[in-house]
């Protein structure tokens, strides 16, 4: 979290500020257009509370006609008969324009959401475009398969694998842009076309995502950009009967809530939803960057981050030692604006989520968790909340067991040598997002793998994304996979075949 942040040049500047000057439009058939209201709403910059642009705040009304436009390049348009190479090469296209606009794209998301400029750059706008190159390849090699029947006949059966139809998908705020992108790619590869929201705290990089796409030549109506709040144009969007899926990140209780609207016409769902990740360290880890990651996991981008590794099992023979070391990590961190080069934490993205934060540590406080670093805002504009480790805490306490989404950190100790003990330990959760294993002895690393019930384990590293490996929770951290084939393929139907000879 210490290396270099590269420098924002004025061009890109320049770019930012005339995109922020005036409201941001819906774009909804290929055009740009004002929310059917009329009404905008204001997008504050958390670094400083102050408001620095507008976007259209879209309804109903918006969501329908862009379902509309969706439906109409499903069924009608170019994008209904063009080749799968045709669209790998629309994604290579569109990877393209986000490289060569990414300084002013990672300046609008650390605007936007107050990463630093660093991360939004490397890991937003790059890990944006290999996702869709990752993607693009697969427009070309999805297919279905002949199937030997036994039933008495001569038969010629096949499967056919066809894109599901009108995609609705809704991306949150912590990682605007790049989750926008990995939510799109894999569905417009297959053939789908898509309605897509944004948070209502982070419009603007999808808005500048949609300039792209008309800039990289999609058909109109393929891709369709609808800004607002999740209880209007959100809601709207995972109830209409028009819609054939929908694709949501963001938390469990909103993915619950996305369930029950979808149950109307019962569309196919992928959740991406919460957790609270566990790290387990063992005394013969290399405890060096065993700890070193363990501070990263939870401090990058304020601990907004679905997989963070929040809960913290240390081995009691070196248990002071991390915690030591993640407290010395925490005090030297550079808390900021992510415009700052000197930045390696920003803000929390919203007045809401520090008080949602701050609420937690005061309930760990009041259980009995002892805070070690942190614990408090900082004294300044913005929503900045300090690093935090709590150490005295328990299972059953509430900010060990529920999400925070904040650089709150829960450590605690364990001296079982017993893997299905540390299992149960680690385990004992609503969620199974991701979690973390640190030892020497691969043989406990694999056993201990299969005994974890998460859908990513990382194994003395720290958190990878890469766009061909599948990610997902068990448990109450989502429904379906998203990246790889897995991910690709929830986009499709499979049709079956039988012709009689």
């Amino acid at each position: 979290m210490n290396a270099p942040a590269p420098m924002i040049s004025d061009a890109a500047r320049a770019r930012a500020a005339g995109f922020t000057a005036q409201p941001r439009q819906l774009y909804i058939g290929g055009k740009w257009q004002a929310a059917a209201s009329g009404e905008t709403f204001a997008v504050v910059d958390p670094a400083n509370a102050q408001v620095f642009a507008h976007a259209a705040s879209g309804g109903a009304a918006d969501v329908d006609a862009a379902v509309s436009a969706a439906r109409r390049a499903f069924e009608g348009s170019a994008w209904s008969t063009m080749t799968p190479a045709q669209r790998a090469r629309l994604l290579l296209k569109l990877a393209d324009l986000i490289e060569a606009n990414g300084d002013e794209i990672a300046l609008l998301e650390s605007l936007d959401n107050g990463m630093p400029f660093r991360m939004a750059k490397f890991g937003g706008v790059f890990g944006a475009a290999e996702s869709l190159r990752y993607h693009a390849g697969w427009a070309t090699k999805l297919h279905g398969a002949t199937v030997n029947l036994s039933m008495p006949g001569d038969w010629h059966a096949y499967t056919l694998r066809e894109p599901v139809g009108v995609v609705g998908q809704i991306v949150p705020w912590n990682f605007p842009f790049v989750m926008g992108v990995a939510k799109i790619a894999p569905a417009l590869a297959v053939g789908c076309t898509v309605v897509l929201k944004p948070a209502e705290q982070t419009p603007l990089t999808t808005v500048r995502l949609g300039e792209l796409i008309a800039e990289a030549g999609f058909p109109e109506g393929v891709v369709n950009i609808v800004t607002g709040f999740g209880e209007t144009a959100g809601r709207a969007l995972v109830a209409h009967p028009d819609v054939n899926k929908i694709a949501f990140t963001g938390s469990t209780s909103t993915g619950k809530e996305i369930l029950k609207a979808c149950a109307g016409n019962l569309k196919r769902v992928t959740l991406e939803l919460g957790g609270k990740s566990p790290v387990i360290i063992f005394p013969d880890a290399a405890l060096e960057p065993a700890t070193e990651v363990a501070a990263r996991g939870i401090f990058m981008n304020a601990g907004q981050v679905c997989a963070a590794g929040s809960r913290l099992f240390v081995h009691e023979k070196v248990f002071e030692q991390v915690v030591e070391g993640v407290v010395s990590r925490a005090r030297k961190l550079n808390l900021g604006p992510g415009t700052e080069p000197a930045t390696e934490i920003g803000p929390l993205v919203s007045e809401e989520q520090r008080t949602r934060v701050l609420g937690y540590v005061d309930s760990g406080k009041a259980d009995g968790a002892r805070v070690l670093v942190g614990g408090a805002a900082l004294p300044r504009a913005g929503y900045f909340v300090a690093p935090t480790v709590l150490t005295d805490t328990t299972q059953k306490m509430k900010v060990v067991r529920e999400e925070i989404f904040g650089p709150v950190l829960c450590a605690m100790k364990f001296a079982d040598a017993d893997l299905d003990a540390i299992a149960r330990m680690a385990n004992d959760s609503d969620y199974g997002l991701a979690a973390s294993i640190w030892t020497r002895d691969i043989s406990t690393a694999h056993k201990l793998a299969k005994k974890i019930r998460a859908g990513s384990v990382r194994i003395n590293t720290q958190g990878t994304v890469d766009p061909a490996l599948p990610l997902g929770g068990y448990k109450q951290s989502g429904w379906g996979r998203e990246n790889g084939r897995e991910g690709t393929e929830i986009y499709t139907e499979v049709k079956s075949v039988t012709v009689g000879l």
